[in-house]
């Protein structure tokens, strides 16, 4: 394998590979840009990775399969359960759904000239948002059933 400058390398050259068809063992010999073939490298680099990391996780789960460890008769279930969690780093969740009711208060500034035809009702619908602050809670809907009060100051 030869190696060439920056100045010398060329992203967009047409390299000829040779594929073999699985089927009918048939060579050809189909042009690739360079960078097509640096992205499969990359990814097979990446594939690379993974596999040797999931080889430890899965080598740490063969360890602990022994009389002295998860066969053991002292050994409970929620241990095997959570050295499991810990080896494929994991956190086990599960969603729990509820529903909430919700009393807001707060006032809006009115153009005078609009506080005749002025409907708060539509207004808070378009413009009051219900969410959350965190990522393990989702707003999956809400609605404005009743204003309680339109009072003008």
């Amino acid at each position: 394998m030869e190696t060439v400058t920056q100045e010398l390398y060329n992203p967009h050259a047409f390299i000829a590979v040779r594929r073999i068809n699985s089927e009918t063992q048939e060579n050809t010999f189909p042009l690739y840009k360079a960078t097509d073939i640096e992205t499969v490298l990359n990814r097979i680099n990446l594939l690379e990775q993974r596999i040797e990391h999931q080889e430890k996780q899965i080598g740490k789960v063969i360890d602990n399969l022994t009389v002295d460890n998860w066969f053991s008769d002292s050994v409970e279930k929620e241990e095997v359960l959570r050295d499991l969690c810990v080896i494929f780093d994991h956190e086990p969740k599960q969603t729990m759904n509820w529903t909430v009711t919700l009393t807001v208060s707060g006032s809006t500034e009115v153009d005078i000239t609009e506080v005749s035809d002025f409907d708060i009702r539509y207004h808070l619908a378009d413009g009051l948002s219900v969410d959350s602050n965190d990522f393990d809670t989702n707003v999956d809907s809400w609605d404005i059933d009743l204003v309680d009060s339109q009072d003008w100051e």
